[in-house]
């Protein structure tokens, strides 16, 4: 992907190197008996973080791993501080002007196609682990938006998860991650997300699983849709990457991994059918309301 014409957002914040206050609390998972995906290496942690797109605090339905070795990898294996502020690196350029890109398109789209003033969201950059709204942020547990600071929190020695355990590297695969953290920012700007967790409040665990899978499934199509937006910085192969990493993440592909089989019900964000279904629509329709997972379910 070509960024070099983009400029750098001016709502990225980076905390690299500085103390976080410590490790404890984690993210604050709530616990659930039963089922569940049953992650318990510190290789498939650092996948499966990716699953945690956004915050499993407010979208209970979310919270299928919990873990007490999160916080042992976090303080083990947080990657070396890096001065904070200062010359941007590599790091941050690119997360910085994918961000542009992505305030550039919804900034457009959502005045055009719905008459709503998109608000960007933060990004904080940390390494090892920093505090947000919604709790502890920890490099173990991925990238994730915390609708209460909207606010998208970002350890990028993620990427190197995702190319060494996920095989699922290239710019924009790790671009594309940063797309669908800003659509649960969206899906928060649009009122859905508060929608969502009241529902959840109000139905069983199966019911809310589903639920959680169509907020997921929308913040991949969102993602299809800035990428559809930015077709002419796009090198040959790019959309190859963007759905070899949903096709990694879906929740079926993980479960037999781990486990051996898949249990539907249990899934919180979707198969992997599923996730390169829903960035494929995106990406090829450019629209938002083609992305309304409650109302079109697609497969």
């Amino acid at each position: 992907m070509r960024l070099d014409d983009i400029e750098e957002s001016t709502n990225v914040e980076d905390r690299r190197g500085q103390s976080s206050g410590g490790f404890g609390g984690g993210f604050g998972l709530p616990s659930r008996s039963g089922g569940g995906l049953g992650f318990g290496t510190l290789i498939i942690l650092g996948i499966v973080a990716w699953v945690f797109g956004i915050s499993p605090s407010i979208l209970i339905g979310g919270a299928e791993m919990v873990n007490s070795t999160i916080g042992s990898r976090t303080s083990q294996q947080a990657p070396a501080p890096r001065p904070a502020g200062g010359k941007s690196d590599a790091d941050q350029q690119f997360v910085s002007r994918v961000l542009k890109s992505t305030e550039t398109v919804f900034s457009e789209q959502l005045a055009k196609q719905l008459n709503v003033r998109y608000q960007p969201p933060r990004l904080v950059m940390f390494s090892g682990a920093t505090r947000s709204a919604c709790g502890s942020a920890q490099s173990a547990m991925g990238p994730f938006y915390c609708p209460l600071d909207k606010t998208v929190y970002l350890d990028t020695s993620f990427f190197a998860e995702m190319k060494n355990r996920l095989r699922a590297g290239g710019d924009f695969a790790y671009a594309y991650v940063i797309a669908h953290e800003v659509g649960h920012h969206v899906e928060n700007q649009l009122g859905i997300l508060p929608k969502v967790q009241e529902m959840q409040q109000r139905v069983g665990r199966k019911e809310a699983n589903a639920l959680s899978v169509r907020v997921e499934l929308m913040a991949d199509c969102l993602a299809g849709i800035w990428a559809h937006f930015n077709q002419t910085r796009l090198d040959m192969g790019d959309i190859e990457e963007a759905l070899n990493a949903a096709n990694q993440i879906g929740d079926d592909k993980l479960q037999k991994a781990s486990q051996g089989y898949a249990v539907p019900d249990s899934f919180t964000h979707g198969s992997s059918a599923q996730r390169m279904e829903w960035f494929t629509r995106g990406y090829k329709s450019g629209q938002i309301r083609a992305c309304d997972t409650f109302g079109n379910r697609g497969s």
